[in-house]
């Protein structure tokens, strides 16, 4: 546990969230964040389930729904979860204590930034289905007098700085969110191309390790996701609550060199923080 924390606040070893970290996680009106595919469908759909197919994975029902009620509908439903009040989950606060140099969030919502609050810092948001260039990112600096993020050039990214990696969007500074299959699709190809980071983190990421904490890896859309944006990797964890792997699990583990943990997410961030302090 010592080395992991070690690794964590040199950036060796770099923080990748997904979802499964809202796991348990109430808003202060009483509902609950989704924390999986299934979850972020019933929240997109007022607490109804859909088609069997769309149910299969949650960006195939906000494609649904998108197609059905607009963009402005998805988005803003989307919005909605996650600028409800809620108290910063476990898992961010145990990286706002270390703050990493590099972090890697996959989620939605603005927490990511309260890791960072107070010092300054670059976010890296990422975009879909833009027009007038192939880079699928958006680069911001926050700046701590102001609270506030602006745009910078891209070839301004550096490491004298904390980096947040927000790659499926963010409810600030903007919201852009990708969490349709066509965002996915769009990000995906153009990720592949290599348009999904900056130039600096191609560099920057190059034999660096990766602590997975609630990325359900049996999605294929984060098994995707998660093999563009940590390309050339020296291995890592996945912490996961499972007694039994699927064999697409399984696949991914293996062929990136990860040790797997099963243990609940925020067990794990318990005992680090236990020797953490």
């Amino acid at each position: 546990m010592v080395k992991i924390i070690e690794d964590l606040k040199s950036g060796a070893l770099i923080p990748f969230l997904g979802m499964g970290i809202f796991k348990g996680v109430v808003a202060k009106d009483g509902t609950e964040l989704p924390y999986d595919s299934d979850s972020m469908i019933l929240t997109l759909n007022g607490g109804r389930a859909m088609s069997p197919r769309l149910m299969y994975e949650y960006t195939r029902a906000a494609m649904s729904l998108e197609q059905r009620k607009g963009r402005g509908f998805l988005v803003g439903m989307v919005n909605h979860i996650y600028t409800k009040e809620y108290d910063l989950p476990m898992v961010y606060e145990f990286f706002k204590k270390i703050q990493p140099p590099f972090l890697i969030d996959t989620n939605l919502d603005d927490s990511g930034c309260k890791v960072y609050e107070g010092i300054e810092h670059f976010m890296i948001v990422g975009v879909s289905r833009i027009m007038g260039g192939y880079d699928r990112f958006i680069v911001y600096e926050y700046d701590v007098k102001s609270n506030s993020y602006s745009v910078v050039d891209k070839n301004l990214l550096n490491a004298t700085k904390p980096i947040l990696f927000k790659p499926l969007g963010s409810t600030i500074p903007d919201k852009n969110f990708i969490i349709s299959d066509a965002d996915f699709v769009d990000w995906l190809t153009e990720a592949m191309g290599g348009f999904a980071m900056p130039a600096f983190l191609k560099a920057y990421k190059e034999n660096k390790s990766y602590l997975f904490l609630g990325v359900d890896f049996n999605r294929d859309t984060y098994r995707m996701v998660a093999n563009e944006l940590t390309f050339g990797l020296k291995g890592g964890i996945l912490v996961e609550p499972k007694s039994q792997l699927s064999r697409k699990e399984s696949s991914f583990i293996k062929k990136h060199n990860l040790d797997f943990i099963n243990q609940e997410v925020q067990d794990f961030i318990e005992a680090l923080s236990c020797k953490a302090n």
